[in-house]
């Protein structure tokens, strides 16, 4: 399985929402927490093309968006091929 990694904050639900998917599905993430780190948020931004909002998440080092991007992934039959 490739590495998941999603940057996120303590108190951001579409963090929450996003980790419960990839939780149910069984797949191990690593968390990044940006909240109060701001070279963190930077490193993030620049990874993500741009992009401020948490969470944003990262399979196989290849950008797939936030929680929105990755439950449409798993709407539409892509999520699992992404992830094996």
């Amino acid at each position: 399985m490739k590495q998941v990694e999603i940057y996120t904050t303590q108190t951001c639900p579409y963090c929450q929402m996003a980790k419960g998917l990839l939780k149910k599905k069984g797949v191990a993430y690593k968390e990044i927490d940006v909240g109060g780190n701001p070279s963190l948020r930077a490193a993030m931004t620049q990874r993500a093309a741009g992009r401020t909002s948490v969470p944003q998440i990262f399979i196989g080092g290849a950008h797939v968006g936030g929680c929105d991007d990755i439950h449409a992934l798993d709407a539409g039959g892509k999520l699992d091929a992404m992830l094996a």
